[in-house]
């Protein structure tokens, strides 16, 4: 198997996610954006883009109003702007949807994207469904990505359900899921993350009964 053309995709990681009204719930916040620092650092280290997405709404919008201070990103990854291969705003919730961004990656040759950001429970369960068909695969670092709490006439379910679930349904399926430290050996050793399928999935589960 040949070695994967990763690009490094930090999705949406802006203040509001930590001084708005979307505060990311779980894992804890502040080690999830320090796991996405050290992401970014292993990206830079092996010679791997990085991307740089941001939410962006107008200005009468309650979240993400352009250039206002809870749309800015967050220091640990604004620190990097200077030296992100690309960056881009987006207005929905996949980093595909009219960004460009699929052109992109294949004019340079990338054939694997690794997603941290936010939230795990939108905008990168989106994205990484919107990259199957696009014939790109997917890594979703667990520890560097994160969700909220949830309630409304559907249901409830609190952060750390969401995302633990999320994180197993995606590597069923739509990605490979590893912590940032698996992520970042594979990466210096230019191999490929182990991933799962729907029907090994279904089988475990069953056997769990």
């Amino acid at each position: 198997m040949s070695a994967p053309r990763r690009a490094l995709i930090v999705i949406d990681a802006q203040q509001e996610y930590f001084e708005g009204l979307l505060p990311i719930q779980y894992p804890v916040r502040d080690e999830s954006i320090a796991r996405i620092r050290v992401a970014i650092e292993s990206a830079e280290q092996a010679g791997a883009p990085i991307v740089l997405v941001q939410h962006e709404l107008p200005a009468e919008a309650p979240v993400f109003a352009a250039e206002s201070a809870t749309w800015r990103n967050h220091p640990n990854v604004a620190a990097y702007e200077e030296q992100a291969a690309k960056r881009i705003r987006k207005e929905f919730s996949s980093i595909f949807a009219g960004t460009g961004l699929e052109d992109w990656l294949h004019e340079q040759g990338v054939d694997t994207i690794t997603l941290v950001g936010y939230m795990t429970n939108n905008c990168v369960l989106a994205s990484a469904a919107a990259a199957e068909p696009l014939g790109i695969a997917v890594e979703v670092l667990s520890d560097a990505t994160g969700a909220i709490d949830l309630a409304n006439d559907a249901g409830r379910v609190p952060a750390r359900e969401v995302h633990e679930t999320l994180m197993a349904l995606l590597h069923s399926n739509w990605a490979a899921v590893a912590d940032t430290q698996t992520w970042s050996g594979a990466l210096r050793a230019g191999e490929p993350l182990p991933k799962s399928d729907l029907v090994s999935s279904a089988a475990q589960g069953r056997a769990n009964d």
